[in-house]
C-alpha cells in the first residue's frame, strides 16, 4: 500500500514540489532558519491552543526594574525640555548625557556580571515608551545601544576577551556605540550590502598580523557621530584562501574603535529636525586584526543569521514601544483637550465627528499595549519570533501614525502650532522614523511577515522543503510522502472547518473560556482555520511567484497579524483580571483586528492572480459574504465619553504617559485642567439650571454669568470661585505659543490673562 501511494501520489508530488519550490538565497535561507516559531506557529495551525496563549507568563517588571522605573526614570523625564533640546541645542544637554551614563540607561540588556543592569525586554520596552511620550529624541538615543548593536551581539557571541573588555566600558558608558549596517546601496536588503572587508596580512601595533583590510560608505547610523565604538556590517571575501578554502565568505560583523586610523565619523544627518545623534560613516583601506570579528574568526561569514537573530529581538522592543508611547501620549492629553475645550456652548468631545476619532485613539491604544506587552513576553521567554516582532513592528507604528493624525485633528490648530506648549509636534516629526527605520515598513509588510511566515510557521511546509532540498533525493522522498499525507490531513481539516464554521457562524467551535469574551475565541479560531487554508492554497497555486506577488502576500500577511493582535488582546483582558471598566476597549480592539483581518482575506481572494482559485477560497471562507464588521458607533463613542471621564480605566490606559509636576509642563497643565472642569461639572449644570429658569443669562462673558447666578442664589461664592478657577486652567491649556518676530524669544501664554469678553458657555 506505501509502495503505490509513493508510486502514484508522493514521488508525482514530490517532482511537482521541487519544481514549484520557491528558490532561496542562502540569506533567505539562513533567515528561514534563524530564530523561532511562537503564538504565529499555531495561528496558522488552523487549532489555536488558547490555553497555552493564557499560560505563557503574564508580563511583569521586578521589584527591581521598577524601583528604576520609579526613581531613576522619573529623575531623567524631569531632566528633560524637549522644545529646547529639539529647537536650540539639537543635542541633549551634558548633564542628561552624563545622567544616562551614570546610571546605566546604556546597558539595560547587558548583564550585572559586567555591570549592566540585565532588565528584562518588558522593561526595556517600558522605559522606552515612557521616555517617548516626553521626548523622541532621548527615547531614540536610550534604545539604540539596548537594540541591535554592540551589546547584544557581544552577548550573544563575542569571545570571552572581546566580553571581558568591551561590555564593562558599554555598561558604564566609557563607550558609547553604534552599528553600522544600512547604506546608500542597501537599506530593507540588508544581505545586499557592498561593504567588503578582505582577508589579508596587515601591521597592527608594529607587527604583521592577520586580519582584513576593510572599504565601507555607511548612512543613518544612529549615535554615530557621538560613537567611540562602530560595530560594522560588512561582506568578506578571503581570495588567497587564507582562512579555508572558501573565497566567499558572507556578511560579517566587527567591532572597531572610532579612533582607530582611516574611520571616519562625526557628521550628522538631520531627522525631520528632531535631535537625536545620526550621521554616516566612511572607511578606506582600513585594516583591523582578526581578533576585532565579533566572535572572532570562527564566526567570520556568520554575520547574517546573528543580525537576523538579533533583529528581531530589537523589532520587536524599540519600534513598538515608540508606537505605544503615542498611544499613551495621546489618549490622555487628546481625551482631555476633547473635554476642555468648547465649541457652540460644549465639550468639542461631544461632537460625533470628534468622538470617532477619540474613541478610535483610545481603542487603538489598548491594543498597541496589549501588543507590546505579548511581544516582549516572547522575548522574555527567551524566543526569538522573528515572524511576530515584524508583526509588532509594522502594525503598531503603522497603528500609531493614524491615531497620531486623529490626534493633531482634534487639536486643529493648537496641534500646528510649534513650541513648549504642543505635545504633539516632535511626535508627528518623529513617527517616520519609527516607520522607517529596522526594516522600511512597505518591505516588511509586503515580503516579509507572510513571505517567511507562510513558510516558518506552517506545521509542514518548511519540512517539506529541507525533504526536497535533500541531497539524498531517495531519503528526501520518503520524508516527503510522510509529511505530505499529513499535510493532507491537516489542509483538509482546515478546509472544512474554516467552512462549517463560516455557515453556522462559528457556533460550534469548542471554545474552554465563558463570559462576554468567549464568542471571540470561537471567530478567532475560524479566522485562523481561514488563514491556514488560504496559506496552502497560496502556496500550491502560486509556488515560487507568491514573493512577487507582493500586494497578495501582504494582505495574507495582514490576516495573521491582526488574529495575532486580536490574541493580544483577549490575553490582556484575562491576565489583568477581566477589568469590566475595560471591556468596551476588548470589544472594540477585537472587533477592529476581526474586522481588518477578514477584510484583507477576502481583498486577497478578490485579486488572486488565478481568478477560479479566488473565487474558491471566497466561496470556502465567506459562503454567507463577510459578516465582521467594524465597531458600531455606539462603541466608538462610550470609548471617546470614557476618555473624557477621570478615573482608574484612563490611568490604566495611559499609564505610560509623563505628566509633568513642573507649572510649565503642557501635560500636566492639560491634565490639571482636566481635572478641574471635570470637577465642577456639578456646578456648571447648576448654572445651566439656572438659564433654564431665566436667572442666567444664555449668552454673555462668563464672569457676568456667575454673578447673576451669584445674585439669584444657584450658585454660592465658593462655587462661582470654583468655576472661575477651573476656567482659568482650562483658558491656558488651549492656548498656543506666540514668540517675537525673529523667534529668538519664546512667549509663552500659559499665564496670558483671559480677555474679559470672552464668551463662555
Amino acid at each position: 500500500m506505501s509502495s503505490l501511494r509513493r508510486k502514484w501520489v508522493s514521488d508525482p508530488a514530490f517532482k511537482l514540489f521541487k519544481k514549484v519550490l520557491p528558490p532561496l538565497s542562502s540569506t533567505e535561507k539562513e533567515a528561514m532558519e534563524a530564530g523561532s516559531v511562537w503564538w504565529d506557529g499555531e495561528l496558522f495551525s488552523g487549532s489555536p491552543d488558547f490555553q497555552k496563549l493564557h499560560h505563557y507568563p503574564k508580563p511583569t517588571l521586578s521589584a527591581e526594574e521598577q524601583d528604576f522605573i520609579d526613581n531613576q526614570l522619573e529623575t531623567l523625564l524631569a531632566m528633560l525640555d524637549d522644545h529646547k533640546i529639539i529647537k536650540h541645542d539639537r543635542d541633549l544637554p551634558k548633564e542628561v548625557w552624563d545622567y544616562l551614563r551614570k546610571e546605566r540607561f546604556f546597558s539595560l540588556i547587558i548583564s550585572k556580571e559586567y555591570g549592566g543592569r540585565a532588565f528584562s525586554s518588558l522593561a526595556n520596552s517600558t522605559i522606552v515608551t515612557r521616555i517617548a511620550t516626553r521626548s523622541i529624541s532621548t527615547a531614540v538615543t536610550v534604545m539604540v545601544p539596548n537594540s541591535l548593536g554592540p551589546g547584544e551581539l557581544l552577548t550573544h557571541y563575542g569571545t570571552q576577551e572581546q566580553k571581558d573588555y568591551w561590555l564593562p566600558r558599554l555598561a558604564d558608558g566609557t563607550d558609547i556605540p553604534c552599528f553600522a549596517l544600512t547604506g546608500p546601496e542597501a537599506g530593507s536588503d540588508a544581505g545586499g550590502i557592498p561593504d567588503q572587508g578582505v582577508v589579508c596580512y596587515g601591521e597592527y601595533q608594529g607587527k604583521q598580523v592577520l586580519g582584513v583590510r576593510l572599504n565601507w560608505n555607511k548612512r543613518y547610523i544612529t549615535l554615530a557621530p557621538v560613537a567611540t565604538v562602530l560595530g560594522l556590517a560588512f561582506k568578506m571575501y578571503d581570495p588567497e584562501g587564507l582562512l579555508g578554502d572558501k573565497s566567499e565568505l558572507g556578511i560579517t560583523c566587527a567591532l572597531i574603535p572610532a579612533e582607530h586610523p582611516g574611520v571616519e565619523i562625526g557628521e550628522r544627518h538631520d531627522p525631520l529636525g528632531l535631535a537625536f545623534m545620526n550621521g554616516p560613516t566612511r572607511g578606506q583601506d582600513v585594516f583591523i586584526p582578526m581578533d576585532w570579528l565579533i566572535g572572532g574568526a570562527d564566526y567570520a561569514g556568520k554575520g547574517w543569521r546573528m543580525l537576523v537573530e538579533c533583529l528581531s529581538a530589537g523589532r520587536g522592543i524599540s519600534l513598538p514601544a515608540l508606537g505605544t508611547a503615542i498611544g499613551h501620549l495621546t489618549a490622555r492629553t487628546t481625551g482631555a483637550y476633547a473635554y476642555v475645550r468648547k465649541q457652540f456652548g460644549m465639550s468639542i468631545g461631544k461632537f460625533e465627528g470628534v468622538a470617532e476619532a477619540l474613541g478610535r485613539i483610545g481603542g487603538m491604544t489598548y491594543l498597541l499595549e496589549a501588543s507590546r506587552t505579548l511581544t516582549t513576553t516572547a522575548l522574555d521567554m527567551k524566543e526569538k519570533p522573528g515572524i511576530v516582532t515584524a508583526i509588532a513592528k509594522y502594525h503598531m507604528t503603522e497603528i500609531a501614525r493614524g491615531i497620531l493624525n486623529d490626534s493633531m485633528d482634534i487639536h486643529s490648530g493648537r496641534a500646528i502650532q510649534d513650541g513648549p506648549m504642543n505635545y504633539l509636534a516632535t511626535h508627528y516629526l518623529g513617527i517616520p522614523v519609527a516607520i522607517t527605520v529596522e526594516g522600511a515598513n512597505i518591505l516588511t509588510r509586503n515580503l516579509m511577515i507572510f513571505g517567511q511566515g507562510a513558510t516558518r510557521c506552517h506545521p509542514y511546509v518548511l519540512k517539506e522543503m529541507e525533504a526536497a532540498a535533500n541531497p539524498d533525493e531517495q531519503q528526501g522522498a520518503k520524508e516527503f510522502d510522510q509529511l505530505l499525507f499529513k499535510h493532507i490531513k491537516h489542509a483538509t481539516k482546515n478546509t472544512f472547518g474554516a467552512f462549517s464554521a463560516a455557515l453556522t457562524g462559528s457556533t460550534f467551535i469548542h471554545a474552554d473560556m465563558s463570559g462576554p469574551t468567549k464568542p471571540y475565541y470561537k471567530d478567532l479560531t475560524r479566522l485562523s482555520r481561514a488563514l491556514a487554508v488560504s496559506a496552502d492554497f497560496a502556496m500550491l497555486t502560486l509556488g515560487g511567484d507568491l514573493k512577487r506577488k507582493e500586494m497578495i502576500s501582504a494582505r495574507l500577511g495582514d490576516g495573521l497579524s491582526f488574529l495575532y493582535m486580536a490574541s493580544a488582546v483577549l490575553k490582556k483582558y484575562e491576565d489583568e483580571g477581566r477589568q469590566q471598566q475595560d471591556l468596551d476597549y476588548v470589544h472594540y480592539a477585537v472587533q477592529y483586528c476581526f474586522h481588518h483581518a477578514a477584510k484583507s482575506l477576502a481583498q486577497a481572494y478578490s485579486n488572486y492572480p488565478i481568478k477560479s482559485v479566488g473565487r474558491l477560497l471566497k466561496g470556502l471562507v465567506f459562503p454567507l459574504g463577510n459578516r465582521f464588521q467594524a465597531p458600531s458607533d455606539d462603541l466608538t463613542v462610550r470609548l471617546a465619553e470614557s476618555l473624557m471621564t477621570p478615573g482608574a480605566h484612563r490611568d490604566r490606559l495611559t499609564k505610560l504617559c509623563y505628566i509633568g509636576k513642573q507649572s510649565d509642563d503642557s501635560v500636566g497643565l492639560m491634565e490639571q485642567a482636566f481635572l478641574a472642569m471635570y470637577s465642577v461639572k456639578p456646578l456648571e449644570r447648576k448654572l445651566q439650571r439656572g438659564v433654564k429658569e431665566g436667572k442666567v443669562a444664555r449668552k454673555g462673558a462668563l464672569t457676568e454669568r456667575l454673578e447673576q447666578a451669584l445674585q439669584a442664589e444657584v450658585l454660592t461664592q465658593e462655587e462661582v470661585q470654583r468655576i472661575v478657577a477651573a476656567d482659568k486652567l482650562r483658558y491656558q491649556a488651549i492656548q498656543v505659543d506666540h514668540f517675537s518676530h525673529d523667534f529668538s524669544e519664546v512667549r509663552t501664554t500659559q499665564s496670558a490673562k483671559k480677555p474679559k469678553l470672552d464668551n463662555v458657555a
